[in-house]
């Protein structure tokens, strides 16, 4: 019977990077995931590496600036190779984002907000070096260093190194036993070939998102009566591909940032924007048809004389799963919940996830869980397990793309 110091469940980047870190570590460490790589909140996001921006356009410096505003660099220093998890294979959409207001008097304030309390400020640029979509646009237009990324790429490159140690699972096959003490003592799965395999392990990890929910009931000998553990916000977020230019920033309008665009190129070689930004909230409460005339409308106001003729467009939604807080809204922070040897965690945002990991490694010291690995042999006994692919993004995989022109029959749009 194999033995382990720890399984992760989940595969998006929050249990990938903690994968990453705990066998550079020493751990004897395993990740199971039911569907793809990334499927789910990692693959939907826009792949930016915040800074603290969203959460200091009030003008003060908020618990989550605080903890986000050092993980730019951490980021940073891994894309180039210079840290671990080495990211150097994955690909950087941007190594900044512009930022720009529109003519509102809230749009105004929040510009001003925006320059505090970040670790490194926005630089107001000159005419000249203003990009061409933003010529029209009104106040001074900032450029700051949030680097954009693919989080397709940073899937595939997070899970490359320590392939031999992610596994498929079925989660109608899925078991855990437990000992005297209502601990986890092993985990059993089903083989490709059939067979039970049960894996004993230390301690459990569950990086699944809103999979965490089933998990963390699953995985508790007594489930718990308490089922505010976790909460989710949804998103409805917009897709234009055509002829466009690559961009990538934010469009601030008072305390919040009313669009917030990245880009990338689809397996077709078109530009694809990403939409996101309070116009992809506000798209919660819209169908698919209304948000992408929604979201028409706000591009013209946000980028003033932008050619949105022959455009295609689309939306996904997504559910950003995340610890409960009692007022509803974000966690300000990474958020871990111990029961026993059964963690449960939600980095928050993309970008804490090296921070989720610090402190889940806290929590196993705590727990008096320490590294055993001595070689590499340990590995042999789950050489016959089925490994996940790598999720596509979600313009590859959406159907049905449609044009402003073609939704004339269905109302007004801008």
């Amino acid at each position: 019977m194999p033995k382990v110091d720890l399984i992760i469940f989940g595969g998006g980047v929050a249990g990938l990077w903690t994968l990453n870190e705990a066998s550079r570590l020493g751990y004897r460490c395993i990740l199971l995931e039911a569907f793809e790589l990334g499927s789910g909140q990692t693959i939907a996001s826009q792949g930016i590496i915040h800074g603290g921006l969203k959460y200091t356009l009030q003008g003060m410096m908020t618990g989550s600036a605080r903890w986000i505003r050092e993980m730019p660099l951490i980021w940073r220093n891994a894309l180039k190779g210079a840290a671990q998890p080495d990211l150097s294979g994955t690909k950087i959409r941007s190594n900044h984002c512009y930022l720009w207001r529109t003519d509102s008097v809230s749009s105004r304030l929040g510009m001003f907000g925006a320059k505090m309390g970040l670790r490194v400020a926005p630089k107001n640029l000159t005419s000249e070096e203003t990009p061409e979509l933003l010529a029209q646009c009104p106040g001074p237009i900032a450029v700051m260093e949030e680097q954009v990324i693919s989080p397709q790429t940073l899937i595939a490159n997070l899970s490359d190194t320590f392939a031999d140690q992610i596994f498929k699972y079925d989660p109608e096959q899925l078991s855990f036993q437990f000992d005297a003490d209502k601990q986890i003592s092993s985990v059993q799965i089903l083989t490709p070939n059939g067979d039970s395999l049960t894996i004993q392990t230390d301690a459990v990890l569950l990086t699944a998102g809103r999979g965490n929910e089933q998990l963390r009931n699953l995985a508790q000998q007594q489930p718990s009566s308490d089922n505010q553990v976790m909460q989710k916000r949804p998103l409805h977020m917009t897709l234009v591909r055509g002829a466009l230019p690559q961009f990538n920033g934010h469009c601030v309008d008072g305390a919040k940032t009313s669009i917030t665009i990245t880009s990338d190129t689809d397996s077709q070689g078109r530009t694809i924007w990403q939409l996101g930004g309070q116009v992809s909230e506000v798209g919660v409460k819209l169908n698919r048809v209304e948000l992408i005339q929604h979201a028409a409308q706000e591009l013209s106001v946000s980028i003033p004389g932008i050619n949105l003729s022959g455009l295609e467009w689309n939306t996904y939604s997504v559910d950003r799963a995340e610890g409960a807080t009692k007022s509803g809204l974000r966690p300000e922070t990474p958020q871990i919940l111990k029961e026993g040897n059964l963690l449960t965690a939600w980095p928050t945002k993309l970008a804490l996830a090296p921070r989720l990991a610090t402190d889940i490694f806290q929590h196993l010291h705590d727990m008096h869980i320490k590294p055993t690995l001595e070689d590499s042999s340990w590995k042999a006994s789950f050489s016959g397990l089925s490994r996940p692919l790598v999720a596509q993004h979600p313009w590859e995989t959406v159907e049905d793309w449609m044009t402003l022109e073609g939704l004339r029959s269905f109302g007004d749009v801008a």
